[in-house]
């Protein structure tokens, strides 16, 4: 789990850049596409492997940030009046349909695994001729697709799963704010309302469940008056019913999967006592009401990202997200651990191809799964490999996103070596308790303090001096004040 999304608008300064570029060659994040690769996603493009069912007629639409040209997934949402329910159909890019199986394109997805985010650049997993082109569900244009078709009952459970190829033609490119204004003032047309009624419903079944979805803000760099200020953005409730859409098809996706027997999961054993107990702790230090008859996932939901103190324990709730994995299986043998405890069901990874090497696996599987046929030679071939080459990948990721974070904000701090700030201690080490992190007020600022020999007082108010701010070594390290 990232610890937050990071994001910068503006442009940025020549230090911030360049510690960002050492950062690169640090983790030795690869730069551009050979030619090999370049050559083959040209021929890839030119003629794609196309389905023979049309979809164009359905109305899909996408739901991304304004500036995101990689889009994934496209949905129409539809009321069923014959049953009451609903039929969601999720298009989802077909990458298998411009990757042929061990060429060079293939082999450099395995290396890269993830598409990587740094605050200046994206490093891609495909070249972005086929990633923000060709492949890509980008309005007017009529592309290969994975589609999902989900009939629902009015409880908004899953009766009956269709999964196919065929072409599809997004209609529109919506942004979350959009879609928020546009369904709260009544003006979203049906297929759009429709998010708010399957979401709530998907939510309370996620309630019935005992699944959590954590609400962390999204961390924001923005540039005024030639300087760089953080934010916080708290997640709207359309992010939580879009994300549900994709919930529901990684559930959908995994039962396919354990019913043929053959599959890959992303799994989460149920978090040990200890760690839900210095969780505890922490809701106390921050005076967050948790009474010991109330479980874990119902705390969580009364939580409000817009308060600081909610915010830092959100942010601290993602530490038990951090076991997760993915589990291969195939020939029938299931394994004994299949669910992930967060989402406290089956899932697997299926709806971002463009981004994340395995969903294109996890496609095929419920391909085939769903014809009652074999998996492809290529897919079970790379089963077992899989789960390692993810997990390498998505830690290569979450360095990427931590140590970013740090840069920038040692990059936003670094003319203010020596000021005091008003913050808040959200953690404190157990074995050191004049070591913890604290989280500033003003700006939204989260960094290591230690030195004195008083024990820090968490939870509590605190002022601190700021003792370093290093873009280029990625560091930022207050005291008390």
């Amino acid at each position: 789990m990232p610890r937050r999304h990071l994001r910068v608008t503006g442009a940025a300064e020549a230090s911030l850049r360049a510690a960002l570029r050492e950062l690169r060659v640090e983790l030795e994040v690869p730069e551009g596409f050979s030619a090999e690769v370049l050559a083959e996603t040209e021929r890839a493009v030119a003629a794609p492997r196309l389905p023979g069912h049309d979809a164009t007629d359905i109305p899909l639409f996408t739901i991304d940030p304004p500036a995101s040209v990689d889009l994934d997934q496209a949905m129409h949402l539809e009321r069923r009046r014959d049953t009451g329910g609903f039929r969601v159909r999720y298009a989802i890019a077909d990458v298998a349909a411009y990757v042929t199986p061990g060429g060079p394109l293939d082999a450099e997805a395995h290396r890269r695994v993830t598409t990587l985010y740094f605050p200046d650049e994206k490093v891609p997993l495909h070249p972005t001729a086929l990633s923000e082109g060709a492949a890509s569900l980008l309005p007017d244009q009529t592309c290969p697709a994975v589609l999902w078709t989900l009939d629902l009952d009015a409880d908004g459970r899953v009766t009956t799963t269709d999964v196919r190829r065929a072409l599809v033609r997004s209609r529109a490119k919506l942004d979350y704010d959009g879609v928020q204004k546009a369904i709260d003032d009544g003006t979203a047309e049906e297929p759009v309302a429709l998010l708010r009624d399957i979401g709530r419903l998907r939510e309370q079944l996620e309630v019935d469940r005992g699944g959590i979805s954590l609400n962390v803000p999204e961390q924001e760099i923005v540039e005024r008056a030639g300087t760089y200020e953080p934010a916080f953005r708290a997640p709207l409730p359309a992010d939580g019913w879009n994300a549900q859409i994709s919930l529901l098809t990684g559930m959908a996706a995994a039962e396919l999967m354990i019913d043929s027997g053959t599959g890959i999961l992303r799994t989460l054993p149920t978090a040990p006592d200890g760690a839900v107990g210095r969780l505890r702790r922490t809701a106390k230090a921050l005076r967050i009401d948790w009474p010991h008859h109330v479980p874990y996932a119902e705390l969580v939901r009364s939580l409000d990202p817009r308060q600081s103190h909610h915010a830092a324990f959100l942010q601290e709730c993602t530490t038990l997200l951090r076991g997760a994995g993915y589990t291969a299986f195939s020939g029938g043998a299931v394994p004994e651990l299949t669910t992930h405890a967060a989402v406290a069901a089956p899932y697997a990874h299926c709806t971002a191809p463009l981004r994340r090497l395995v969903d294109r696996y996890a496609s095929e599987l419920c391909l085939a799964a769903c014809a009652d046929t074999a998996p492809p030679d290529w897919v079970l071939g790379a089963l077992d490999a899989l789960p390692k080459e993810m997990a390498d990948g998505t830690r290569r990721g979450n360095t990427v996103e931590r140590e970013c974070v740090d840069i920038v904000e040692a990059a936003l701090l670094k003319d203010r070596v020596g000021d005091v700030f008003d913050a808040v201690v959200v953690d404190v080490k157990e074995r050191e308790p004049a070591v913890g992190t604290v989280q500033l007020a003003d700006p939204a600022i989260v960094a290591r303090i230690e030195g004195g020999s008083a024990k820090l007082p968490l939870g509590e108010r605190l002022r601190v001096r700021l003792t370093q701010a290093d873009p280029g070594a990625g560091k930022v390290q207050f005291a008390p004040a």
